[in-house]
């Protein structure tokens, strides 16, 4: 700032400091609204279920079915039975059997945990407050890693004792 007054590279950097910030809180204010608003609404079911281990599962994490979110994990609590019990808002609008079951899955190898609905055949339909019984837990990818490093080492070892022959 020369004598007070304002040059075109300060007006400049301050005008890109500007824009760099609110396009940095439009991002945040669109993330805060497709995470709170999409899936479960105020015209929800709750819907229970129990898991054995619910790893890397967050509340508020999409509930799918056929790949479309159609929920949300409103909450988590631990079970006298040492399960975790799942409390999973559906939009009313979306039927589900009494059968049907619900799994974790993850994005991709390391991405974000979800749950997915699959429903069954039961005629009769769950309603609010209702409890999905067949449950398969989340799977842990460094226990997963861990497993096919022991049966490659396995099959490596067994391996090399294919073809020798042993001294006489």
């Amino acid at each position: 700032m020369e004598g007070g007054r304002v040059t075109g590279e300060e007006l400049r950097s301050f005008t890109v400091g500007a824009v760099a910030i609110g396009v940095f809180c439009l991002v945040l204010m669109l993330s805060y609204f497709t995470t709170h608003i999409h899936g479960a609404t105020a015209d929800s079911n709750r819907v229970y279920a129990a898991f054995n281990r619910v790893d890397g599962l967050a509340v508020g994490d999409e509930v799918q079915l056929a790949g479309v979110p159609v929920g949300r994990v409103a909450a988590m609590t631990l079970q006298p039975n040492f399960q975790a019990r799942l409390t999973l808002l559906v939009a009313d609008d979306v039927p589900l059997p009494t059968d049907t079951s619900a799994a974790i899955h993850t994005d991709g190898l390391f991405g974000r945990k979800f749950v997915v609905l699959e429903p069954g055949g039961d005629e009769t339909l769950l309603g609010d407050g209702g409890v999905i019984t067949f449950t398969q837990d989340s799977l842990i990818v460094s226990e997963l890693l861990d497993l096919i490093i022991a049966e490659g080492r396995a099959q490596r070892r067994a391996g090399e004792g294919i073809g020798e022959v042993e001294p006489r």
